[in-house]
């Protein structure tokens, strides 16, 4: 089965636990950025778009961890013909904002990204985004089924984990996963009436006069009009 279609059925679940690695921040993360990023066009109170601001002007992720967010997350929602990939709808930004906006995220994303080219130098001697994509996914087969991960490379299956529920979360959630999903929303003023197997199977009918003035769909945009007694006119 397609990988974007197989995730697509899938709930974005609870994040996993937390790796327990250690490790320092980089210099530069306690910096603020010299220039003050725009707050997206949605819809904020003043005091949440105080917190985005902050949020967005500091530093948390270095430039190797982002460039490694960015090659996971085209692995666990590469592009296809109809839409683009996961960083194609600006995921590894999404993680950066969500790991400087819940804390909590911050340790276990470095760690498992300090664990994940430790892994890679092992075994290639090279850093995990320098490998060639056969051999990343390789690497990735190897922690992306819970129970089925060896025992010593359980810190990956954690991470791993953790990376592909903030994917989906930022790809579905973003303009290009909507569309990919087909989610169209509500559409006022309009409705087809019950299903006819559903008046069937209660023995149930329209009145063809009112079926007529409720369910023409080339009228749906017209107000409806009530005589003084109740009864509707059109």
């Amino acid at each position: 089965m397609d990988r974007r279609n197989s995730l697509k059925t899938l709930l974005v679940g609870s994040v996993a636990g937390g790796l327990m690695v250690t490790g320092c921040a980089p210099a530069d993360s306690a910096k603020v950025a010299e220039e003050q990023p725009q707050i997206p066009g949605y819809g904020r109170n003043e005091n949440e778009k105080l917190h985005d601001q902050k949020i967005l002007a500091e530093i948390f992720l270095n430039e190797h961890e982002l460039e490694t967010i960015a090659v996971l997350c085209d692995i666990i929602l590469p592009s296809n013909a109809d839409f683009g990939s996961a960083s194609d709808a600006g995921v590894p930004e999404f993680i950066e904002f969500i790991v400087k906006d819940m804390p909590d995220n911050q340790l276990p994303m470095r760690g498992g990204i300090a664990w994940l080219d430790s892994h890679s130098n092992k075994l290639h001697n090279l850093e995990f985004k320098k490998l060639t994509d056969a051999q990343q996914k390789a690497m990735c087969d190897t922690i992306a089924y819970p129970g089925k991960t060896a025992p010593e490379l359980l810190p990956g299956e954690k991470f791993f984990t953790r990376m592909r529920n903030l994917t989906m979360t930022g790809y579905f959630t973003s303009e290009i996963g909507v569309k990919d999903l087909g989610y169209k929303g509500n559409a006022p003023n309009f409705w087809d009436g019950v299903p006819q197997d559903i008046l069937d199977d209660h023995g149930l009918a329209y009145d063809k006069e009112w079926l007529a003035k409720c369910v023409d769909q080339s009228k749906r945009g017209d107000i409806a009009e009530w005589d003084e007694e109740g009864n509707l006119l059109t």
